[in-house]
């Protein structure tokens, strides 16, 4: 029987990669932006913990790191970086 707690490096990689996808988004350019800016990243943060949790409990992944890393992007995709003005954009 196959261990569930055991990834490949390659799925790990690719989780990682959603996680700072999902973590690192442009500052505000202003304290207007910033209240816009800190829901989104809140929302993308909280997506994120319940991800690395679900991947982290033992035995709580059966569909596997891959379900999780595609549930991870759609979330992201519904709270996009989107709807203020980042630092270094274009006036």
């Amino acid at each position: 029987m196959t261990d569930r707690t055991e990834h490949s490096a390659g799925e790990l990689r690719e989780l990682l990669a959603v996680v700072l996808e999902a973590l690192d988004i442009p500052h505000p350019a202003t304290v207007g932006d910033t209240e816009a800016h800190d829901r989104i990243l809140a929302d993308r943060a909280m997506h994120t913990v319940i991800a690395l949790q679900r991947v982290l409990e033992e035995n709580s992944d059966p569909l596997g790191i891959g379900w999780t890393t595609a549930y991870l992007r759609e979330r992201l995709a519904e709270h996009p970086a989107t709807g203020y003005r980042a630092w270094g954009e274009g006036r």
